[in-house]
């Protein structure tokens, strides 16, 4: 075996094969590629050889068009542009650059995802495009201000619900709020709450855990976020009976926003310009009949909750609740003392 380089480890001259060299010569080449090119920047020879002297290879106009003739073999697609102004680029990668940008942008407007991890996975995507695209996608990272979440540990908590569920486990985890001064306040006296967790429902920008609770025997939900210490138990999950045909899409359209309570077939009017806004609520399942000029009524299956209110409340008068009754009168109470609550102290 033939040897051309050593390097020194401790007191020790280890020598380099010749073709362990070159292997590292061919990465050399390939992340330069990757980094200084792309489809509107080039590099000539005369660059890659002094990019090479500088990590240490010697290199030579001929020996850097084989290199590259192997790396073309192996499948990276690299122009070759002939000429006096000629030289090489990597056209193609993982992802093109508007794939990149909308990435870009879905980390920065995501909620859930910290200022902080937001920037840490931004850099990350930026390392996927050469030095000059990455200007683009710098432009588009503070392009708006959104309030983000501060929970890091969210990220470590979905881990551990998937892989409960992947090892069929129950998950015991303690649940807070927030008070005014900021301070987490814990459920359930600061105790565990053990369930067994049986999927993850992104909804209204947060993460929400979708799990049966034995010692009441219901379906709940919990925001992941107010989640705190999640720990993997060794007890099986309970409840798979409930879960065999159990639709998450459904549950989380009848909840409302994770309101949690009693579903009901709830008959709402509205207006025809506004059916788009059930249906985009509610699914196309939606049956709308004719009710009069231009309205019509449509039964869904939700929670009679403020959140369910509150989302008709913003069509003005457009969407209206018809029955149940128990329904309209507690619609009726929210909007009350919504109204009583006006510019008193």
């Amino acid at each position: 075996m033939m040897y051309n380089t050593c390097r020194v480890v401790g007191r020790e001259v280890v020598r380099m094969p010749k073709s362990e060299k070159q292997k590292l010569k061919l990465l050399q080449i390939a992340a330069y590629l990757y980094e200084k090119t792309d489809e509107n920047h080039l590099v000539t020879t005369a660059e890659l050889i002094a990019m090479l002297e500088r990590e240490g290879f010697s290199a030579e106009r001929k020996s850097v068009y084989s290199d590259i003739e192997a790396l073309r073999s192996f499948g990276m697609d690299i122009q070759i542009v002939k000429g006096r102004n000629g030289g090489f680029a990597l056209l193609t990668r993982e992802f093109q650059l508007t794939e990149l940008k909308l990435l870009v942008d879905a980390v920065q407007s995501s909620r859930f995802i910290t200022q902080k991890k937001s920037f840490e996975l931004i850099k990350k995507l930026e390392n996927l495009v050469s030095v000059y695209e990455r200007k683009d996608l710098e432009r588009d990272v503070y392009i708006v201000n959104r309030i983000k979440n501060d929970n890091e540990s969210i990220y470590y908590s979905t881990d551990m619900i998937h892989e409960a569920m992947r090892r069929d486990r129950q998950i015991a985890f303690l649940y807070f709020n927030y008070a005014p001064d900021k301070s987490k306040v814990y459920h359930n006296d600061k105790k565990p709450i053990r369930v067994s967790p049986f999927g993850l429902q992104f909804d209204s920008e947060k993460y929400y855990l979708i799990a049966y609770e034995s010692t009441s025997g219901k379906i709940k939900h919990y925001r992941v976020d107010k989640m705190d210490s999640v720990e993997i138990l060794r007890d099986p999950r309970d409840g798979k009976e409930h879960f065999r045909k159990f639709d998450v899409a459904a549950y989380s359209n009848a909840t409302v926003k994770m309101f949690s309570g009693e579903v009901a077939d709830v008959i709402l009017e509205c207006a025809a310009e506004f059916a788009g806004a059930v249906i985009d609520k509610f699914g196309k399942q939606c049956r709308f009949i004719p009710s009069g000029t231009g309205r019509y009524t449509v039964c869904i299956q939700a929670v009679p909750s403020p959140a369910l209110f509150s989302w008709v409340f913003t069509f003005g008068g457009g969407i209206r609740i018809k029955s149940p009754e128990t329904a309209v009168s507690a619609y009726k109470k929210q909007l009350e003392d919504a109204l009583s609550g006006i510019g008193s102290a």
